[in-house]
C-alpha cells in the first residue's frame, strides 16, 4: 500500500511538471498596467523575447522592438504640483537591455545599491539625477538601450513617440518602464510593443516550432500512408481496436498542421488566429484524450481477452470527458493567454486537474496491463503474452525516459530562469510529441492489422488458445463448444 502511495505521489509530481509550460506572444498589450517599487525606482516589465540579430543584407529582414501608441497616465495630484507652462515636469524611460548585460543597469558599478541617480552619484558627474543608472557597453555604446518620454505642464498624459529599436545582436532582451520621481507614483500605462525577428513575428523561442510542426505533419502522414494500405489491404479482418488507432493516427495528422499553420500565420501577421488556434487547441485535447483511452483499453485487453469493457465502460468514458474538459482549458489558457501572467494559486488550479488526472490514467494502464498478463499467463496464451510483454516494455521504458527527461526539464528550467538558453528550450516541448508518436507506431507495429489476426484478435482466442494448451478440438465442434468453454474457464471475462 505504501508503495502504490509513494508511486501515485510521484506519478503526480511528474504529471505537474508536464502539465506547468507557459505561452509566449510577440505583441505586448498593456492595459492600465501599474509600476512596482524596487529599491529607489519603480518599475513594469514590459515584455522578454528572444531576438536574432538583423539580416543586414535585406532590409525585410530586419528585427526591431517596436513601441505603438504606448501612453502613461498620472494622477491628477501629481500633475497638479506642477505649473501649466513648466516643461519636463515627469520622465518615464523605457530601457532595453539583452540579458548578458543586466549587470549595467543599476549603481553596482559604482558601488551602490541604488537604480536611479541620487544627488551624490550626481555631484561625481556619474549619472543624472532623476534618469536609471546605466553603465555604457564598451563595445555597444548605444546599449542599453534607453529610449525617455517626457510630461509636459500639467498634462497627465504622455505618449512615446512611435519608434522602432533595431537588434543587431541576437539575445534575450527584457524590456523595463521605469522612473525615479516618487511624485509619479500611481502612474498608470496602455499600448503596444511589436517585437520582430527576421524571419517574422515569431518569437524566438517558438520559431523553430513552426518547422518542427511541419516535420511532424510530414510524419504522421507517412504513418498513416502505410497504416491505410495494410488497413485497406485486411479490410475483411479489422477489428474494432484499429478503428480506434486509425482514429488517433488522423486526430495526429490534423493536430501537426493545424498548429503548423498556426504558427506560420502567427509569424507574418504577429497575432494568433483565433480560429485556427482554437480549433488546434481542441485537436489536441481530443487528440491526448483519445491516445490515453487508447493505451487503457489496449491494456485492459479489449479485443484480446475480453471482446467489450463490459462495466467498466462509462467509468473509462467518464474520465475519458473528464480530462478532456480539463485538458481544453489548459490548453486554451495557455495559447490564449499567457498562464505565467497568473498568480501561484490560479496557475495550479489550472495545472492540478490535469496532473490529478495523468496520474490516474497512468496507474490504472499499469494495474490493467498486469492483470492481463495474469491471465495471459494463466491461460498460456504465449502468442499473446509476447505479444503483452513487448507492449508492457515499451510503455515502461517510454515511462522511465519520461522521467529522465522531466529531469532534465526540471534542471534547465532550474538553471536558466532568465532563459540566457532560450535557442534550445523548443527541444523540450518538440520531445514530448516525439514520444507521443513512438508510443503511436510501436501501438502500429505491434496491432497492425493481418490476413489472419488470431495472434490477438479475441474472436479466436478459444482456438488459440486450445492449440497452445494441447486440447483436441477439431472441425465444427471448436465453434460449437468455443463460448461454452469461455464461460466455464473464465467466468470473469463475463462479469467485466
Amino acid at each position: 500500500m505504501q508503495r502504490r502511495r509513494g508511486l501515485a505521489a510521484l506519478l503526480l509530481a511528474v504529471a505537474v511538471a508536464l502539465a506547468a509550460r507557459g505561452a509566449d506572444a510577440s505583441i505586448h498589450e498593456y492595459s492600465g498596467g501599474g509600476f512596482a517599487p524596487r529599491a529607489n525606482s519603480f518599475f513594469f516589465h514590459g515584455g522578454s523575447e528572444g531576438l536574432y540579430a538583423s539580416d543586414t543584407s535585406s532590409n525585410s529582414s530586419a528585427s526591431f522592438i517596436r513601441f505603438d501608441t504606448v501612453t502613461f497616465r498620472r494622477t491628477q495630484e501629481s500633475a497638479a504640483k506642477h505649473e501649466e507652462m513648466q516643461q519636463k515636469t515627469g520622465l518615464v524611460e523605457a530601457i532595453i537591455v539583452e540579458i548578458q548585460d543586466r549587470g549595467k543597469i543599476g549603481g553596482s558599478y559604482l558601488h551602490s545599491d541604488a537604480i536611479c541617480c541620487t544627488p551624490e552619484l550626481d555631484k561625481e558627474r556619474s549619472c543624472k539625477v532623476g534618469e536609471v543608472i546605466i553603465q555604457p557597453n564598451p563595445d555597444n555604446p548605444d546599449w542599453p538601450k534607453r529610449v525617455q518620454t517626457f510630461f509636459e505642464g500639467r498634462n497627465k498624459e504622455a505618449t512615446m513617440v512611435t519608434q522602432s529599436v533595431s537588434i543587431n545582436k541576437t539575445g534575450m532582451y527584457y524590456l523595463y518602464f521605469m522612473f525615479c520621481d516618487p511624485q509619479l507614483k500611481g502612474l498608470k500605462m496602455t499600448g503596444r510593443t511589436v517585437w520582430r525577428n527576421p524571419q517574422g513575428y515569431l518569437p524566438g523561442k517558438m520559431a523553430p516550432m513552426m518547422t518542427f510542426y511541419g516535420f511532424m505533419s510530414l510524419a504522421y502522414l507517412v504513418l498513416g500512408l502505410v497504416w491505410f494500405l495494410q488497413f485497406v489491404r485486411c479490410l475483411k479482418d479489422i477489428l474494432q481496436l484499429h478503428y480506434h488507432i486509425t482514429a488517433v493516427i488522423a486526430l495526429g495528422m490534423c493536430e501537426m498542421a493545424l498548429w503548423y499553420f498556426e504558427y506560420a500565420n502567427f509569424n507574418s501577421t504577429g497575432t494568433r488566429p483565433m480560429a485556427i488556434t482554437l480549433w488546434a487547441v481542441t485537436f489536441t485535447a481530443v487528440k491526448k484524450t483519445i491516445s490515453r483511452l487508447l493505451l487503457l483499453v489496449v491494456s485492459m485487453g479489449y479485443g484480446v481477452v475480453r471482446p467489450t469493457l463490459g462495466g467498466v465502460t462509462s467509468k473509462v468514458g467518464a474520465l475519458g470527458v473528464i480530462y478532456f474538459i480539463a485538458s481544453e482549458g489548459l490548453e486554451l489558457v495557455e495559447n490564449l493567454g499567457n498562464i505565467n501572467d497568473f498568480s501561484g494559486k490560479t496557475r495550479l488550479f489550472l495545472v492540478l486537474p490535469v496532473a490529478i488526472l495523468d496520474a490516474t490514467f497512468i496507474i490504472w494502464i499499469f494495474s490493467s496491463l498486469s492483470r492481463t498478463l495474469e491471465k495471459l499467463q494463466v491461460r498460456r496464451s504465449m502468442a499473446k503474452l509476447e505479444l503483452y510483454r513487448k507492449f508492457t516494455n515499451s510503455l515502461a521504458m517510454s515511462v522511465l525516459i519520461s522521467i529522465a527527461w522531466i529531469g532534465y526539464e526540471l534542471y534547465f528550467n532550474a538553471t536558466d530562469p532568465l532563459s540566457e538558453l532560450w535557442q534550445r528550450a523548443w527541444i523540450i516541448p518538440a520531445f514530448w510529441n516525439l514520444l507521443s508518436y513512438a508510443l503511436l507506431a510501436i501501438i502500429c507495429i505491434l496491432w497492425s492489422p493481418s490476413h489472419n489476426p488470431t495472434g490477438f484478435a479475441y474472436l479466436e482466442d478459444t482456438v488459440d488458445e486450445a492449440d497452445e494448451e494441447g486440447l483436441s478440438l477439431v472441425g465444427s465442434a471448436v465453434k460449437g463448444t468455443g463460448d461454452m468453454v469461455n464461460m466455464h474457464v473464465f467466468p470473469e471475462d463475463k462479469r467485466a
